[in-house]
């Protein structure tokens, strides 16, 4: 993991089911995600959540880029 994704994005059983979230806070990566990608600027998600900063959504961003980079995706059974 790059500096910006282990110092923003962390995962913690105790918090939000131990889903990844912006510096221990209860602010899902998934959530933030969703905002982005419904059209929501990063500067209204910021002026919506005042304890978040512009470096916190970028390392979301980059946390997803690094998930999506994976090399084969098997189908599992079902």
């Amino acid at each position: 993991m790059t500096e910006s994704i282990s110092n923003r994005i962390t995962i913690n059983p105790q918090v939000c089911h131990g889903k990844p979230t912006i510096r221990g806070l209860r602010y899902s990566v998934d959530s933030m995600l969703e905002l982005l990608s419904s059209g929501m600027s990063m500067e209204e998600i910021l002026a919506d959540y005042p304890d978040l900063e512009q470096a916190d959504l970028l390392a979301c961003i980059e946390y997803a880029s690094k998930l999506a980079r994976v090399k084969s995706i098997y189908r599992i059974a079902s």
